[in-house]
């Protein structure tokens, strides 16, 4: 899936361990968000949606046709080149054109280092900018759209519809959203969480979690291709 462009408008898996304490690239400095009700909300996620939008809902649930859960999946990434690695391997997966994948953690956890590793690995070049005020920063690659998401500072419902977010999650194309549990009552579900967590040696741990069948095609491919290698 290698290509080249600039941005537009703006293992076999299971519990492994990869010896690969990095600094993040830029994560935005902020306060973290308080633990939200993912589970609870999850569970009305659709009945929202169906009130709020309408049949053109429909569009979004069409993309992601079933809905499974895989046991999580824990790799342990010694410093910045392991984060590299895997968002290398990422890169290479065919599911990875149309999927949606929601990145959790604290601050300084490293979801922006990840992103921009996995941006550069599918080819974006120049400047790749953090979207914590423009909640949204895309990029046009030959053959794939890409968005990346900041939620941190999303807190209106009516802001999904007025600055066209349904739209995009209903189009082809990657979508990588930081911060996802700001706009859980209005997000599609997710074809992949990482949850990123720093342990006491500064290491990063990342725990994926596949909710479709894209997303449990993603962790087929990354363990295919080694991911604990």
């Amino acid at each position: 899936m290698k290509a080249t462009g600039q941005p537009s408008q703006q293992a076999r898996l299971g519990t492994r361990k990869i010896n690969s304490c990095h600094a993040d690239l830029g994560e935005s400095q902020r306060l973290a968000p308080q633990l939200q009700l993912r589970k609870q909300r999850r569970s009305v996620f659709w009945v929202y949606r169906q009130a709020v939008f309408g049949s053109a809902s429909l569009r979004v649930m069409d993309i992601h046709p079933a809905i499974v859960k895989t046991p999580p999946t824990a790799l342990v990434w010694a410093d910045e080149s392991a984060t590299e690695a895997f968002a290398q391997r990422l890169a290479h997966q065919t599911a990875l054109a149309h999927a949606f994948i929601a990145l959790h953690g604290d601050l300084g956890a490293g979801k922006t280092t990840l992103v921009r590793h996995l941006l550069r690995a599918l080819g974006v070049q120049g400047r790749v900018k953090s979207p914590t005020y423009a909640v949204v920063e895309p990029y046009e690659l030959p053959g794939l759209n890409i968005w990346h998401f900041d939620f941190y500072r999303f807190g209106d419902a009516r802001e999904w519809e007025d600055a066209g977010f349904r739209d995009i999650f209903a189009s082809p194309g990657l979508k990588l959203a930081e911060w996802p549990e700001k706009a859980m009552q209005v997000l599609p579900v997710m074809d992949l969480d990482i949850t990123l967590s720093t342990l006491p040696d500064g290491a990063r741990q990342a725990t994926l979690v596949a909710h479709t069948p894209t997303g449990a095609a993603l962790l087929r491919g990354l363990e295919q291709q080694g991911a604990s290698a």
